[in-house]
């Protein structure tokens, strides 16, 4: 099963949560919080404007972003949780 985002939404495999503190201890289920970066997996064709123009998006396959807490929808795929957003979600793109 693939997934092919519509419009200006933006299908993101998060980054997996730390499982140890920077001190060595590890931590429970309940202490790891949502990732908010992640690996962008595939990009709509843009946001369609009034005058039948589409606005492209501005992140493309490969890139790393980072975004809200609770934005977007998490969706099962293949096994593994993936995050589908609104580009306007997005709060960034991680240089190199």
């Amino acid at each position: 099963m693939s997934v092919r985002p519509l419009e200006d939404r933006i299908l993101i495999k998060p980054t997996e949560p730390e499982t140890k503190t920077a001190s060595g201890l590890f931590l429970p289920e309940s202490a790891k919080e949502r990732p908010m970066q992640g690996t962008v997996v595939a990009t709509g064709p843009g946001l369609l404007l009034d005058n039948g123009e589409r606005a492209p998006v501005s992140v493309k396959k490969g890139d790393t972003v980072v975004f809200g807490k609770y934005a977007g929808t998490e969706i099962e795929i293949k096994n593994t949780t993936h995050v589908i957003m609104r580009e306007s979600e997005l709060l960034g793109v991680m240089g190199k």
